[in-house]
Formats: structure tokens, sequence, C-alpha cells
């Protein structure tokens, strides 16, 4: 506080600091040095905890700088080295390995893989890129080895600019706050020149003693320090932020805290804000004459030897059914369609439909219904067969989604109860996913496929139309 004085005093600033510590040194000067003590030390835990409540909005700036890594593995004439990402030049090729992330925004000149893009756009299963594909600063490469050309610089990725966006949101002030900053300058100098004049006019224009009106005049700065209103304010935002906290309610500021109440829309993102955050099985569609445990049972014998998240799904619904999985062997990922493996000496393919279509294998029409239905609902769908001699005996369709949150419907419910008018998802997932969460928790309405400054347009959009957000 003592530092934060100093400082405004010497830029010719008057603020509340500068005020309490007057008030501390009146207090001295008087003969109440404990009183003095006790002001600072209640204005110092007073800003502790206003410091320790907003502490964690920065949590969300660090986590997204250690989305980009600090180094690159770039090759230049033939040869690869290690550079940090701020001398990455444009036109670079970098070279990325399986389960490494992204350096810098660039385009795919070799490899294919599945990229996961959560971090930047929100969708929730990888999306496969090859030569041409774009690429973004901090997602991560799920397969392979991708040779990257740099098309952006560090500080110009998309990242970069998503870290600017959200330091610019979280410094940016409620109403109450800019009023309360222009108000606590007046308030101060008012008090300050008060007390000053106390001091002097009476003793010039009376029989007062100077000493006399001094003490009276430091009395005064001591009785006018707000030092109830700078305890009171922190204190009162760290609780109701904690409250929220136990609630499962993340407020990045108290702006936001405050805003909320008068909140006329609220925006949604939908990965792990609706949803879970994770993809789940949550359909199995056997074919005519397979039992659905054969069919749950060969495909987690398959997707036990990938690492793609809908294939982690089917293996964790096999384990929480307690189904005996067999081993699998000679697995082979193909990007973008599925996997294949042998099972007890068949070779079960499980994945998309180009998966099969490009080996010159139709699907039945009843499958391709029931994957149709399944992906109206949002969900992502992989088609299961066991390849013979003669062609493919198809087991079934899977279906895997990332699923409601329990409680999303009731809390929309509860909004609209509370007079919010709109409510509304921005995702950058594809538009099925956007359509069937939004009918499936009650939301107004739905923006799919964004990129986080498209989600801001959005929401600076509708700020016009509505005032808060």
């Amino acid at each position: 506080a003592t530092r934060t004085a100093l400082t405004s005093l010497w830029n010719r600033n008057i603020d509340v600091d500068l005020l309490m510590i007057v008030a501390a040194i009146g207090a001295a000067i008087i003969d109440h040095w404990v009183e003095g003590a006790i002001l600072l030390f209640l204005f110092s835990l007073g800003n502790t905890l206003e410091h320790y409540a907003m502490g964690r909005t920065y949590s969300a700036i660090r986590a997204l700088m250690d989305l980009r890594p600090d180094e690159a593995r770039v090759l230049r004439d033939g040869t690869e080295s290690i550079v940090p990402v701020e001398e990455l030049r444009l036109d670079d090729v970098v070279i990325i390995k399986n389960g490494e992330r992204i350096a810098t925004d660039g385009q795919v000149v070799r490899g294919e893989s599945a990229v996961d893009q959560s971090a930047i756009t929100g969708e929730s299963m990888p999306v496969v890129r090859r030569a041409g594909d774009g690429v973004f600063a901090g997602t991560i490469n799920g397969h392979g080895v991708l040779h990257v050309q740099v098309t952006r610089l560090a500080s110009e990725s998309t990242l970069a600019k998503i870290i600017q966006i959200v330091e610019t949101a979280q410094a940016e002030k409620s109403a109450t706050q800019r009023f309360t900053d222009r108000f606590e300058g007046l308030y101060a100098g008012g008090v300050i020149l008060a007390a000053a004049l106390y001091a002097i006019i009476p003793a010039l224009a009376t029989d007062r003693t100077l000493n006399e009106t001094f003490y009276q005049a430091m009395i005064l700065l001591v009785v006018a320090s707000p030092c109830a209103l700078v305890i009171s304010t922190p204190a009162s935002t760290l609780s109701a932020l904690a409250n929220a906290a136990r609630q499962g309610i993340l407020f990045k500021g108290a702006a936001h805290l405050e805003d909320i109440g008068v909140a006329r829309v609220v925006a949604f993102d939908k990965t792990g804000t609706l949803t879970v955050g994770r993809p789940r099985m949550t359909d199995l569609r056997p074919a005519s004459g397979v039992a659905p445990e054969e069919l749950l049972r060969l495909t987690a014998a398959v997707e036990r030897l990938s690492e793609h998240p809908l294939g982690a799904a089917v293996v964790e619904a096999a384990l929480e059914r307690r189904l005996p999985v067999p081993e699998a062997h000679d697995g082979t990922s193909i990007i973008g369609r599925g996997i294949e493996a042998v099972v007890d000496g068949d070779m079960v393919l499980a994945g998309n439909d180009a998966l099969f279509v490009d080996r010159g294998f139709a699907i039945p029409a009843a499958l391709i219904d029931e994957a149709n239905e399944l992906r109206d609902n949002g969900k992502s769908t992989m088609f299961v067969g066991i390849q013979h001699a003669d062609g493919v005996r198809f087991l079934g369709v899977i279906g895997v989604a990332d699923t409601v949150r329990p409680v999303a419907r009731e809390v929309i419910e509860q909004l609209k109860a509370l007079g919010v008018e709109k409510t509304i998802i921005l995702t950058g997932d594809n538009e099925r996913a956007a359509r069937a969460i939004a009918r499936q928790t009650g939301v107004d309405e739905f923006h799919s496929q964004l990129m986080p400054q498209e989600k801001l347009d959005i929401i600076e959009e509708l700020k016009r139309q509505y005032g808060t957000v």
C-alpha cells in the first residue's frame, strides 16, 4: 500500500492508497500509534484479499501460455535444429512428432495426422490434417510426423491473439468499478484538502492555535479514511467468488460477478461447459444376428491399440460392462479412417464409412440409416466388421458423443426463470453437434464452427443489441 501510495504521489495522482497512508501518519502524529498501525494492517489485509481473489483470474492466461511450446524443431538446409519459437521465420519448415504441440500457425507440407484442436476451436474430436491443410499453434499432433511450413510468426499466431483477447477481457472493469476509480481520486483529494483547510483557516481566523487545529484535522483524516469500504469490498467479493466456486462456477473477475446480475443474454461454450468434455459411448446398434456384447467386445479389442478418443470411449464402455476383451495384434491405424487388427484369427475393421468404401465394401443400407440417425443427434459413428476373403461381415455401428452434463438443461431453465431473455451456444464444433446439444439443453440459438475471434465478434454484437451479455 505504501509503495502504491508513493507511486501515485510521484505520478501526481491522489487516490485512496495515499489517503490511507496520510491518515495513518496523522494518527501517529496525534499519538494514536496503535490506531494508525491497525489502519495500515486492515488496509493491507483488504488489498491482500483482493489480490488473492483476483489472482485466480490470471490462471487462464498462464494455461494458454503453457499451450505453446518454448522451442521448435526446425528444418533448415536439410539439417534439423532446436530453436526458440520466437526465432522461427516465415516459410521455415517445423517438424512435429507424435504427441508434440505445434509451435505456430502453419500449413502442412508433408505427413498426415489427427490433430487435437480442442484448445483453439473447441472441437471435441481430433481433425484429420494432411498436406495443404492449416494447423494452429498449441494444438497436438496425434499421430505420426508432420512437416509444417510457418505461415505466421509466434507473436502473430491464433493462440497469441487468443491470449491477447483473454488479457483484454480480464482487464475490463465493471461500470461500478469504473465509477469507483473516478470517485476515489476526487474523494481522496477532497478529504486531504478539507483536512488542510481545517488545520489552517481556523488557526488564522480564530484564536485557536495551529497545534489544536492540526490535531483536529488529523482526527478528520482518520475518521474520513474509507477503511471500512476498502475492507468490505474485497471481502464480500471473495466471499461471493468462493461460494460460486463451491457451486462449480468460476468467475474470472469481479466485473463478471457484478454483470451476471443484469445480464439479458448468456452465451455458452459447448465442449466442457454444457457437455462433460470427453467422449463416451452412447449407442450400440448391432447388425441382424449379432449380439451387442459381441459388437462391443471385438470393437474394444481393436481400439485398445488406438490412441483416438473415440476408441478410448469404446474401451472404457467395455470395461464398465466387465466384458472379456480379447487380445488384438497386428494393428494398423489408418488416419482419418479408423483401425484394423487381428482378433481371434479374424481381421476386424472399425472406423468410418471411408474405411470400408475405399476397400470396395458396401455398407448395408440399414446400418447407414442407423448411422445417419446417430449423426443427426450430434454423435460420431464407427462401423465395425470382420473382413473375410470374400467380403465383410458387418457387426454393427457404434455411436460416441461428448454427452450433456446432467444439470445443463436445469441450469438453462433456471436462467430463463430469472429473466434471461436468450441463451446461445458459441462453439468451434460442427453444426450437427451444436444443434444436438442445443436441442438437448433447451438453448435458444447456436453458432458453430467458430474461431475465438468470431465468438468475440458475436458477443460484441449481442452487447450492442442487449447490453450486458
